[in-house]
């Protein structure tokens, strides 16, 4: 991308000038954001290939488990150490010493960047030294051989901290210069040569690998592929920074650079992240446990952790792509109506936002879960993941979808107290959710069969956010004088009432292609096609009929994009 020019030192004297700079910084704004959402759409098709690969490399029983279990780590420490504090606290920090110091920000800067190298190799080594103790906290009381295994790899797979760490402080530095396009677009070399790796283990390995016959030399080639991939990632964004012009100085005198006091500030967001991460070692102790019961019991089913992860990615999608925009749009809007307390215009995003969210997403989530187990099966039944396993995917999927609604509500409320600048109320409202959601996840390890319990977890995850979202909705209506609750639930009573129709035919098409054509490759790409077509077209009729105005709004913004 060519470098951003500085306005500071432009003309403005006269109104052609002025009009000029303005087109041209509307352009820039443009043009970055399509190169956003490319590079965000080609990121996020390329990760999910790499799913794909990775499930037909290692299936979803011990062997998956000990690689996703491995791979999860790095990534949670980097959301303890600087991942939750990038956005919070290292961007505004880097964007006020860039306005404020008399060198831009580059003595702040280059404290950061040598305190986070010294941190993260520091750390890193750490990590590495102790895979075996932390790999097992993860674990909990699973197969001996899956936790040599995964200890193995971990020592390759931990090496990513520092990759990782590196490569969200890269990100966040670069996108203070109003660089956008490195930061989405370097994860996409990662998932190519992830996919690359997974390519090469399955040709090497073949079908039928499993923890107790996969050799070392497989596992490295797994580990340092899997690094390797990251690294890559990494170089490529220290490359986009050095061509802004920063040249790294080793600084070490952080006195005065105003790091401290951002930090502190910062504390009820790490306490937040804790929690959610407290919620994934419930939630990885509890499948894995029952995983590898169920491949003791006999069930010859993927049912731990692997399950979970591949279910969970394909539920992100439709909040990724729906949700997040609207959200993004939406947090910079509410945050300025909060600064100037006009508290009415922040409900009113807030419900508008959230009506549109859902409806889009009550009944692409319902869809979701009626077609989980062909959708999964059509995905993952391939390599070493058997059509068995990915139906166990599928299950695990529809539990989820079920929450989207929720799921997203959840987090739309919490854009809210981030826009009033409260941290403090989400990390206690997290602690509710992980209260909920690891006493349900335990229940369901105790009372469900071992290949059932990944079930019972996911569904335990989707009821904390439903509890999450009854605590938060409390406190913001005391707050903002009200939530439009009245407008709002309305709304997602009508959508549901018309959703009622689509899932009726849904259901209806799906018995009929599974009579008429078996559970194979007809019936898992035609039954989800006519499916939502058909049911599609009925939902959009009823929420006509049910007066749901989001739709009038939707088509009127669609007629005006066609008609330019």
């Amino acid at each position: 991308m060519p470098v951003a020019t500085d306005t500071a030192n432009g003309s403005d004297d006269t109104t052609t000038s002025g009009a000029s700079s303005g087109s041209r910084s509307s352009g820039g704004m443009m043009r970055s954001s399509v190169v956003m959402a490319i590079g965000t759409m080609v990121s996020r098709v390329t990760g999910f290939v790499k799913v794909i690969v990775l499930a037909a490399a290692l299936g979803t029983q011990l062997l998956g488990d000990a690689y996703n279990t491995a791979n999860t780590i790095p990534f949670i420490v980097n959301d303890l150490l600087i991942g939750g504090l990038i956005a919070s606290v290292l961007v505004p920090l880097l964007v006020k010493r860039r306005k404020l110091d008399d060198d831009g920000g580059a003595k702040t800067e280059n404290r950061l960047f040598t305190a986070a190298v010294l941190l993260l190799f520091a750390v890193t080594a750490i990590m590495v030294a102790a895979a075996g103790p932390i790999t097992r906290l993860y674990l909990g009381d699973s197969d001996p051989r899956q936790a040599e295994v995964a200890v193995y790899l971990a020592r390759f797979l931990l090496a990513q901290i520092f990759f990782v760490g590196l490569s969200g402080l890269v990100s966040g530095m670069l996108n203070t210069r109003n660089r956008f396009g490195s930061p989405v677009w370097a994860p996409v070399l990662n998932n190519i040569v992830v996919i690359g790796v997974g390519g090469l283990f399955l040709w090497v390995a073949g079908v039928g690998r499993t923890v107790e016959t996969v050799t070392d030399g497989q596992l490295v080639l797994l580990g340092v592929g899997t690094a390797a991939g990251m690294a890559a990632q990494t170089v490529v964004l220290l490359g986009s920074l050095w061509r802004t012009g920063f040249r790294w100085r080793p600084r070490l005198d952080l006195r005065g650079s105003g790091l401290g006091e951002a930090l502190r500030s910062a504390g009820w967001m790490f306490m937040y992240t804790c929690m959610t991460q407290i919620g994934f070692l419930i939630t990885a102790n509890v499948v894995n446990r029952a995983g590898a019961a169920s491949i003791r019991e006999g069930f010859d089913v993927g049912a731990g952790l692997t399950a979970y992860n591949y279910a969970y990615q394909l539920f992100q999608l439709p909040y990724a792509i729906i949700a997040v925009s609207l959200i993004t749009v939406l947090l910079p809007q509410m945050s300025g109506h909060a600064a100037d307390e006009n508290w009415g215009e922040v409900r009113g995003g807030f419900s508008r936002t959230l009506r549109v969210s859902a409806l889009v997403l009550v009944p692409l989530g319902l869809a979701l879960a009626l077609y989980a187990v062909p959708l999964s099966t059509l995905v993952f039944a391939r390599g070493n993941t058997s059509p068995s396993d990915a139906a166990g995917i599928g299950l695990v999927l529809a539990v989820m979808a079920l929450g989207l609604v929720p799921f997203t509500v959840f987090q739309l409320m919490l854009r809210v107290f981030y826009a009033m600048s409260d941290t403090r109320t989400p990390a206690l409202i997290g602690i509710a959710n992980v209260a909920v959601h690891g006493a349900l996840a335990l229940t369901a390890y105790a009372v469900l069969p071992p290949n059932r319990v990944v079930i019972g977890v996911a569904a335990a995850f989707m009821l904390s956010f439903l509890s999450g979202l009854t605590i938060a909705g409390i406190v913001l209506s005391r707050r903002l004088g009200g939530l439009d609750g009245r407008h709002t639930i309305g709304t997602l009573l009508r959508l549901h009432l018309a959703a009622v129709p689509s899932v009726a035919v849904g259901i209806g098409v799906l018995w009929f292609f599974t009579e008429r054509f078996g559970t194979g490759l007809v019936t898992n790409i035609g039954a989800p096609v006519v499916g939502c077509l058909v049911g599609g077209l009925l939902f959009v009729l009823f929420a006509w009929i049910l007066r749901v105005r989001e739709l009038n709004s939707v088509v009127g913004l669609v007629r005006a994009r066609l008609g330019r």
